[in-house]
């Protein structure tokens, strides 16, 4: 199953992936992404600073304006690709 970083703010989305059976692990911190399938953002401080590293392979998706269901859909539909 994927691992996902979810931001800390979004417990509701923790909360479904946990139940749909994904390994979630807490963002606190840059490193906290390391070896994650997904990171799911608030996009709050999107790219303030105008830099384009990235500390993962994965997908970035950010939830703003998303339902908990709605970033769990897009997890998948990702996965399938």
């Amino acid at each position: 199953m994927a691992k996902i970083g979810v931001e800390q703010s979004l417990a509701n989305v923790q909360q479904a992936l946990v139940e749909k059976g994904y390994d979630v692990v807490a963002l606190n911190q840059e490193s906290d992404a390391q070896g994650c399938d997904f990171c799911v953002v608030t996009g709050l401080d999107s790219n303030v600073m105008g830099m384009q590293d990235t500390s993962i392979k994965g997908s970035v998706i950010d939830a703003n304006g998303l339902s908990a269901d709605e970033v769990c859909e897009q997890i998948q539909q990702k996965m399938q690709y």
